[in-house]
C-alpha cells in the first residue's frame, strides 16, 4: 500500500494526473443504466427539456472538480427517460476523470441506447477553467 502512495505521489509532482489514460476507453465506461416508461402520446411531437444545474465531474488533467449546467432537449417516441435513475446516472460522473467532450457524448450515446427519441440535443456548459467557459453541445436525430 505504502508504494502505491508513493508512485501517486510522484505522478502528482510530476504533473500528471492520477486520471491520466482514462480516455482511452470511455465509450466502454461502465455507468449505471438509465431506466425508460412507456409515452402514452407516442403519435404526438413534443419536445422535454431537463436542466442539471450542479453536475460535477473531474478534470481527466488536474484531478480538480470541475462544474457545469448539462441541458438536455428531446423528442420522444415510445420511451421518455425515468428522472431518479437519470439522476443517478449522472451522480456516477461526479468522481470520474472525463473531458468535457467526451462527457456530453457519452452522455448522448446512453441517452439515445435507453430512450430512442426522435431527436435529442445534450449541452454543457462548464464553469471557466483558466479564464475560459466551454460549452460541448451534441445532437441526434433519427432517421
Amino acid at each position: 500500500m505504502k508504494n502505491k502512495s508513493i508512485k501517486t505521489s510522484a505522478k502528482i509532482r510530476s504533473g500528471e494526473s492520477s486520471y491520466e489514460g482514462l480516455q482511452n476507453n470511455v465509450r466502454k465506461l461502465n455507468t449505471p443504466e438509465i431506466e425508460v416508461w412507456q409515452n402514452q402520446y407516442a403519435d404526438k411531437v413534443y419536445a422535454i427539456n431537463l436542466d442539471i444545474p450542479e453536475f460535477t465531474c473531474i478534470c481527466p488533467k488536474t484531478g480538480l472538480p470541475d462544474f457545469a449546467v448539462i441541458r438536455i432537449e428531446y423528442s420522444p417516441r415510445k420511451f421518455c427517460v425515468e428522472l431518479k435513475s437519470f439522476k443517478l446516472y449522472t451522480i456516477s460522473f461526479r468522481n470520474l476523470g472525463i473531458f468535457h467532450e467526451h462527457l456530453i457524448n457519452k452522455i448522448l450515446d446512453d441517452f439515445v441506447t435507453a430512450v430512442k427519441p426522435r431527436w435529442v440535443k445534450i449541452t454543457g456548459i462548464f464553469n471557466p477553467r483558466g479564464g475560459i467557459t466551454t460549452t460541448v453541445s451534441a445532437e441526434y436525430r433519427s432517421r
